[in-house]
């Protein structure tokens, strides 16, 4: 199977000048953790919740005044429509990251593969948990003494 097969077709993006606020509510409104973030009609970058509350938010950045290019992640790694899920999952595992950007061979992007999608679309659901168990960090904060 391949991840075309599967992948979230037509992600919704937001620029690289929209503000965290406006980032922020396209994410609420679309239920999503994750937002590709792009240049014109080319993925420069991606958001995350948690690029949003580490990035932002705990360094008192202004949401109406912050763009979502200061806070994103700008080395994305991408897969092809073509790629398979075993080479999809060995990606996610290889960089520690849960979404896969999708673009065509002239680069624009065509998708999003989540680790979810291996999971229940794939049927990968022992694969997926080994990715997840790799990718994942123990929680243990670190406690001032």
């Amino acid at each position: 199977m391949k991840i075309k097969d599967l992948m979230t077709k037509d992600p919704k993006t937001v620029q690289t000048t929209s503000t965290l606020v406006e980032t922020a509510r396209k994410m609420k409104e679309l239920n999503v953790g994750f937002m590709p973030v792009m240049n014109g009609n080319a993925l420069v970058g991606v958001v995350t919740d948690r690029d949003i509350a580490i990035r932002a938010v705990a360094e008192e950045m202004f949401p109406k005044e912050t763009n979502a290019e200061d806070i994103m992640s700008a080395n994305v790694h991408v897969a092809s429509p073509d790629t398979s899920l075993e080479e999809a999952g060995e990606i996610m595992e290889k960089f520690r990251i849960r979404r896969l950007p999708v673009v065509d061979e002239f680069g624009v992007l065509v998708g999003i593969c989540a680790l979810g999608d291996i999971a229940v679309r794939g049927g990968n659901l022992e694969e997926a948990g080994e990715i997840l168990e790799e990718i994942s960090e123990p929680s243990r904060p670190e406690m001032a003494a």
